[in-house]
């Protein structure tokens, strides 16, 4: 039996015999179908002539036998009543369409968008999601054919909810279905591709099947340039790490392995698609959409496992919810997804900062439902104290230094010529070191507070908490707040075509205290470190004015509380720090031997090799 079985090509060829005359018989019942046709129209006689009739009748048989030759058994599949059903439970509502039976729009029941209308992730005529089947010579979408709903019903049970769209051929045998189930209290729904009787169908060489989904997402928000900047497409790859396309720029990038999934990400939103094993040679493309209204084009190719069996089937499901850090940590607990890495939190350290210190305050802050300015000014509060003891370190040095400056003067004077300025540079290090001060003692505290700006900095613009929530004059803390905008489409470069009142109090408070801070802590250094704190006075605030402007009014409210409770600090420093008492123990430092480490040493020695050099 096993040598006298057919080979591969004498099987090919069976089948080609087989499915000529398949088409032949096809082809005799359309022509006798004609027929009947012509003999009704000639017995009606219309005006028509029998003639006429045939020929019409001829290049509708030849147009039929040319899509039937192109697409097979799906030939019944390119026509069907367009209608849609809804699968949804306490927080979404998925609609889903037979003409490729995909899911063709989400609303989020819980949210609006910033006009104050259903939050629509994605529109029917926005999306695409399909199999290329490559059968009959030519590749074939599902997205352009019509399923039909099994049992033209949504199955309810008592938690979720089933809906079974079939893909039907002209064998009964042959099919597709996507079975997708929603159940309540979640923003997963799950989705099962099953391929039935396909394996004679498809080419021959077929090992998977390519699956295309795109997306044109609309605006959601009050400000698209924001949304633009923080809408891209994140990815993780399959048993290793996350990482996303650029969203300052067009992208389209053939990844260099498997992906566990893909998200077509949005500035508070995310619509993802999550494999329960893998996705193969996974191709994603992000661009601008600059028609009004949209934001991104979203396109991801893939590839899903086809082993030719009659029955298989690959499973997955899809995340249609918000971008909240601890909600997509929860969906990601059990099999270590890490959707919520696609939240950009800062690189590094910063990204440690948010996640483990100000997402712990702000969760804890937030369940006593205060309103988030409140919560804000809390954070602001805990902040500081926890800072406290670092900043007490500047204001001491900055004290130590006040305490020097009429001794650097007198340097200053002593050394007045542009070549003694490595003289006068040893001078004062010898001052320093005998009074035990040390110059950087201001600097390093503040250097381990810039790591907490800047997590700030990017927590807030990304924390969907404070979407649209109201406080003061502030109509959404995740964006600017705007008390006036220009008319007739008026902007001023680097600045925008508003003014946010939250980035004017924080400028406004930026300089009154770097101001004060000159006046009541001092500037203990040379003429030239006042010269450049003088000018930092007036850069600075300027600087984060027109940053700030059109960044999150939360962020700006932060740092202008942030700037006014350090100025109470500052205050406070000024009246317990005993100057008196500080210079007396300084005295005694001077009256101590000096003992020079060895950068000291190596300082000196570099100096005095500079002098050298000047000489000769």
């Amino acid at each position: 039996m096993y040598w006298s079985q057919p080979s591969e090509k004498q099987l090919e060829r069976q089948k080609a015999v087989h499915d000529s005359i398949v088409n032949v018989q096809q082809q005799q019942q359309e022509e006798a179908k004609a027929a009947s046709i012509a003999k009704k129209a000639e017995k009606k006689d219309t005006g028509t002539s029998i003639h006429d009739t045939a020929n019409h009748s001829s290049d509708s048989l030849v147009a039929i036998h040319k899509l039937q030759s192109d697409f097979g058994i799906f030939y019944t599949a390119l026509k069907g009543p367009d209608k849609s059903y809804t699968l949804e439970n306490d927080l979404l509502k998925a609609t889903i369409s037979t003409k490729g039976g995909k899911v063709e729009s989400v609303e989020l029941k819980n949210f609006k968008t910033s006009d104050g209308t259903p939050l629509i992730l994605f529109k029917p005529d926005s999306t695409r999601f399909g199999l290329i089947l490559n059968a009959y010579s030519r590749e074939t979408s599902t997205d352009s054919l019509y399923f039909s709903a099994v049992n033209s019903q949504v199955s309810v049970t008592k938690d979720s909810s089933v809906l079974v769209m079939q893909l039907n051929t002209s064998n009964p045998a042959k099919y597709i279905q996507y079975i997708y189930s929603l159940k309540t209290g979640t923003y997963m729904l799950q989705c099962k591709i099953r391929v039935v009787g396909m394996q004679d169908v498809l080419a021959s060489n077929t090992q998977d099947i390519e699956l295309n989904w795109s997306m044109q997402t609309p605006s959601q928000e009050a400000n698209i340039k924001k949304q633009q900047g923080a809408s891209t497409i994140y990815y993780k790859f399959y048993r290793d790490d996350v990482d996303n396309l650029s969203a300052g720029k067009d992208e389209k990038k053939p990844l260099t392995s498997d992906i566990s999934w893909v998200s077509f990400k949005q500035q508070f939103f995310s619509s993802i698609l999550i494999a329960n094993t893998k996705f193969s040679s996974p191709t994603v493309e992000c661009k601008q959409d600059f028609r009004p209204g949209f934001v991104k084009n979203y396109t991801a190719q893939m590839y899903i496992p086809y082993t030719r069996s009659t029955d298989e089937s690959f499973g997955m499901s899809f995340f249609f919810g918000p971008n909240n850090y601890n909600l997509l940590k929860k969906y990601s607990s059990d099999n270590d997804l890490q959707l919520n890495r696609q939240i950009s939190l800062g690189w590094g350290i910063f990204g440690w900062i948010n996640r483990y210190v100000v997402i712990l305050i702000f969760d804890f802050l937030s369940q006593f439902n205060l309103n988030f300015g409140i919560v804000i000014l809390i954070l602001t509060l805990v902040i500081k104290a926890l800072l406290f003891p670092i900043a007490y370190r500047t204001y001491v040095s900055s004290a130590k230094m006040r305490i020097l400056k009429p001794e650097i003067d007198e340097i200053n004077k002593k050394f007045p010529k542009t070549e003694d300025a490595m003289k006068k540079q040893q001078a004062i290090m010898a001052l320093n070191k005998k009074a035990g001060v040390n110059p950087l003692a201001g600097c390093l505290p503040m250097l381990f507070q810039l790591p907490i700006l800047y997590a700030l900095f990017s927590f807030f613009p990304a924390s969907i908490e404070l979407r649209q929530q109201h406080f003061l004059w502030a109509t959404d803390l995740s964006t600017y707040d705007s008390i006036y905008t220009f008319k007739n489409g008026f902007s001023i470069p680097g600045y925008g075509d508003h003014i946010s009142l939250f980035a004017l109090l924080m400028t406004l408070s930026q300089y009154l205290y770097l101001a004060s801070n000159q006046q009541l802590m001092g500037t203990g250094g040379t003429d030239q470190m006042a010269k450049t704190m003088k000018w930092m006075m007036y850069i600075t605030p300027i600087f984060f004015l027109s940053a700030l402007n059109s960044y999150s009014a939360g962020l700006s409210y932060y740092y202008f509380l942030a700037n006014l409770i350090t100025f109470g600090q500052t205050y406070l420093a000024r009246q317990f720090i005993n100057e008196a008492a500080l210079h007396r123990k300084m005295q005694e430092n001077r009256a101590k031997p000096v003992k020079v480490s060895k950068f000291q040493k190596r300082l000196e020695e570099m100096a005095k090799q500079q002098q050298a050099a000047r000489k000769r």
